[in-house]
């Protein structure tokens, strides 16, 4: 016969561990206040950046329209089935919610990287250039065979743009499966990848292979171009005066953020069975493109690939103090 005593002690210390055992199984959501703060401290950090530069947004492009509609749709229709009655009122306001949240930290980070990059100098191309060739990456090899044959190109090109597809396809099955914590894990995940990945530029600005390696008449201008090696030294130099949202370029080379993406992606998409593998083959096919399509060292694809790890790491363990919180709160 059990103590009264002993039971007093196992009965509400089972539950946590189980809990603790069973982490995958359960989903505590990262509170929806945080990522709200998140997003305003981070709009209001890139105006701040954007103002240090002196660089303005460009008032006359589409692109501001169509945004700010896009965001006011997402916030209506959050606000309006904020209570749902409904399985499709709770689909509709999760995917206002995720889809909305994404397409804000895709927006600031890329246009973060303009006033980031003023505060840059150098290029670091020689070096990464020398990691690649102690991997022994050939990337001008790599860049010719794909201008070779025409059909990688128009691939390689379809499925670096897949980086815009994959989040969709993920975010649209949180909100329909419900799993809520596992979307505002993800979004979380790549809004602080992203954060990293301005940091290491200001380390790390490079041309790019295309612009360091290449000389002479291009054969085959890849989806990247020459962004880096025509952009930062305007802003550098203090030419470009107005960003538009229309026409936003990627500026860092190092680390690759497609690369960061794809592997995001794959480890989102990794617990879900009716979508692993085809998404995980999407992305190593992106990845396969990203040398010639994003103009990108091997060395930046490690070191976005690194970056992508300690993002998702960072905010699977707070998910877990959260976990933990909420077992011990209840308990």
């Amino acid at each position: 016969m059990t103590e009264p005593a002993t039971l007093s002690i196992a009965t509400p210390l089972r539950p946590i561990s189980d809990s603790i055992a069973n982490f995958d199984d359960i989903e505590v959501p990262i509170p929806l206040g945080w990522m709200m703060a998140g997003l305003v401290l981070s709009f209001i950090g890139v105006t701040l950046l954007m103002w240090h530069a002196h660089l303005t947004l460009d008032p006359n492009t589409p692109a501001n329209g169509a945004l700010l509609f896009v965001m006011a749709l997402a916030g209506l229709i959050r606000y309006t089935y904020r209570a749902p009655k409904s399985r499709t009122q709770r689909i509709s306001r999760d995917a206002a919610e995720y889809l909305g949240m994404f397409i804000v930290v895709v927006v600031l980070g890329a246009l973060a990287s303009y006033p980031v990059a003023v505060g840059t100098t150098g290029y670091v191309d020689m070096t990464l250039e020398q990691i690649d060739q102690f991997f022994r990456f050939n990337w001008v090899g790599w860049y010719d065979f794909t201008v070779a044959h025409k059909s990688l190109q128009l691939l390689g090109s379809l499925v670096y743009a897949s980086i815009y597809l994959t989040p969709v396809i993920l975010l649209s099955y949180f909100a329909q499966a419900d799993r809520k914590a596992e979307a505002r894990v993800f979004i979380a995940s790549f809004w602080a990848a992203a954060i990293f990945t301005l940091m290491l530029f200001v380390a790390f600005p490079a041309q790019g292979p295309l612009a360091f390696l290449v000389h002479g008449p291009i054969s085959y201008m890849p989806t990247s171009a020459l962004y880096q090696s025509e952009l930062i030294p305007v802003l550098r130099d203090g030419t470009f005066h107005q960003v538009s949202l229309g026409a936003l370029r990627g500026l860092v080379c190092a680390p690759s953020f497609h690369t960061t993406s794809a592997v995001l992606y794959m480890l989102a998409a990794w617990p879900i069975r009716s979508l692993r593998w085809p998404l995980i083959a999407l992305n190593c096919a992106m990845l396969l493109s990203v040398p010639v399509e994003g103009t990108h060292y091997l060395a930046d694809m490690i070191g976005g690939a690194l970056v992508a790890l300690v993002a998702y790491a960072v905010f699977k363990f707070l998910a877990k103090r959260l976990l933990l919180r909420k077992t011990l709160d209840s308990a």
